[in-house]
């Protein structure tokens, strides 16, 4: 397909090759992991919508030929997408939509009420899009609390409910990162819907009995050691925050694996002094051979999680945890750090949504005539 271009917040694009392979358009897209992992099983990233502008930067540099409008979804026209997809159609292309809206309203990290949230309602603004086109397949993974949470507020129920009475057939499960080749304790809440019947969920690939899970050395050992604030010349993206006088001897007197409460107790924050009350994993180590805890939007900040570096005296650089989160060293990452680390900490693990790009496909092969046209 030939490059797409915006032009007033409607997506343009000129005539490509005809293919039966489907494309994908990729709401909430952040820096582009579902784009990346959807690409790597052979599903083409033809449009995407994200309103962080250093995210788009991102996308942008890693798929130049997809349309990229960078506004809030709820602020995108319903016509905004109608080229794109009839080009599609017109090749007989089907179209699969994935939705990765932001999850801080539904983590367990969140401090106060969900419904409070303005982000809450954002997944439904995606069912006008779904009206309007009538995707092939859908793709929505989020936090396992956009399921329990969401069910007493509205937006998910509302979702699953307007899916299946437009006629497409819903499955939800949470599943695990690690099981599907991800270096990172993640659990995460994937749906899947179609209009040709059921998807069915692609099985672990790694756990017991399967293959090892992919550990932090395996993800991250290859990469060269830095010091904390320094800035690696040449791999984009290894770069590690700075850490105070006091800081760099904490990090110091924590083992691998370790946390503050293996500090003497001159190092202990007061705040941290009732240890039943206090996050544990705070001033944290990872361990190099066991999959690393789910990384955070804060995932360089040696205060702010199990995030410290196993063996160095820093924390983890924003290439360090893409290559836990999945992504493959190619892919180059724009904005400051603590935007990387955000769009990082965003992102689906692209070895997670291969695994379900791929089930898409296995679907979509399965059907004597997809139809995409309809």
């Amino acid at each position: 397909m030939q490059p797409i271009v915006e032009e007033g917040g409607q997506v343009v694009v000129d005539a490509g090759v005809a293919g039966s392979s489907p494309v994908l358009i990729d709401f909430f897209a952040g820096c582009g992991g579902t784009s990346e992992g959807f690409r790597q099983a052979g599903i083409e990233p033809v449009a995407a919508i994200d309103f962080d502008p250093e995210a788009a930067r991102t996308y942008a540099r890693n798929f130049p030929g997809a349309a990229l409008l960078v506004q809030n979804i709820a602020e995108v026209a319903d016509e905004a997408l109608d080229e794109i997809v009839r080009h599609a159609k017109d090749l007989g292309r089907p179209i699969v939509f994935s939705a990765c809206a932001p999850c801080q309203p539904f983590s367990k990290q969140r401090r106060g009420p969900a419904e409070a949230d303005d982000r809450i309602g954002l997944l439904a603004e995606v069912l006008r899009f779904v009206r309007r086109h009538r995707p092939d397949t859908i793709f929505l993974e989020n936090v396992p609390g956009l399921e329990t949470k969401a069910f007493e507020y509205g937006p998910f129920r509302r979702v699953v409910r307007s899916l299946r009475r437009a006629g497409y057939h819903v499955s939800y499960r949470t599943i695990e990162a690690r099981s599907f080749g991800v270096a990172q304790k993640r659990a995460r809440l994937v749906v899947l819907a179609s209009r040709h019947g059921r998807v069915a969920f692609p099985s672990a690939t790694h756990g017991p009995g399967l293959a090892g899970y992919r550990t932090v050395r395996e993800a991250i050992a290859s990469l060269p050691p830095l010091a904390a604030g320094e800035t690696h010349p040449v791999i984009n993206a290894h770069q590690a925050a700075r850490l105070s006088s006091l800081n760099l001897i904490r990090i110091a007197a924590t083992p691998e694996g370790g946390d503050r409460r293996d500090w003497p107790d001159e190092l202990v924050l007061d705040c941290h002094r009732d240890r039943g009350r206090s996050f544990t994993d705070t001033y944290g180590r990872l361990r190099w051979d066991d999959p690393a805890p789910a990384l955070t939007t804060r995932c360089i900040s040696y205060s702010n999680g199990r995030f410290g570096h196993p063996a160095q005296d820093r924390a983890l650089t924003p290439r360090e945890a893409a290559a836990i989160q999945s992504f493959p060293s190619q892919f180059g990452f724009e904005g400051t750090l603590t935007s990387m680390a955000r769009q990082v900490g965003n992102a689906v693990p692209p070895t997670l949504a291969q695994s379900f790009a791929r089930a898409i496909l296995s679907h979509l092969r399965t059907l004597k005539r997809p139809e995409a046209a309809a």
